[in-house]
């Protein structure tokens, strides 16, 4: 089984990701690449495709609930990294269940952690 966020995607298609222009500036350590950013004003960037009606991450490849990952996972901006993926450290979501309910997907359970940290150990 593989970690339940790679068989979802519906945060990075469901919310604006925006974070402080430093986290996309080299010379203050940031590492979000800036080409994929956009301006909000004049303290804030967004990932692009995150200000659209629909939400979607430019950094976001696959198929929402079927297949999904972070094309840039390891430099992704602090607020992909403070999402927690409901039930993951045994706590309710309710950004995690309202993104996935956006989309038609059920809520995370306990179980479908179980399962996987299962098929990982």
């Amino acid at each position: 089984m593989i970690h339940p966020c790679l068989r979802c995607g519906a945060c990075c298609a469901s919310f604006r990701v925006a974070f402080h222009w430093s986290e996309a500036e080299p010379s203050t350590g940031g590492q979000v690449p800036v080409e994929l950013t956009e301006k909000l004003d004049p303290h804030r960037l967004v990932m692009r495709g995150t200000q659209a009606y629909q939400p979607h991450c430019i950094a976001l490849e696959g198929s929402i609930g079927v297949a999904t990952r972070c094309s840039i996972h390891p430099q992704r901006p602090s607020v992909c990294r403070e999402v927690q993926p409901a039930w993951e450290s045994g706590q309710p979501s309710q950004q995690c269940d309202r993104a996935r309910s956006m989309h038609g997907l059920p809520p995370l359970t306990r179980e479908d952690w179980a399962a996987f940290n299962l098929t990982v150990s």
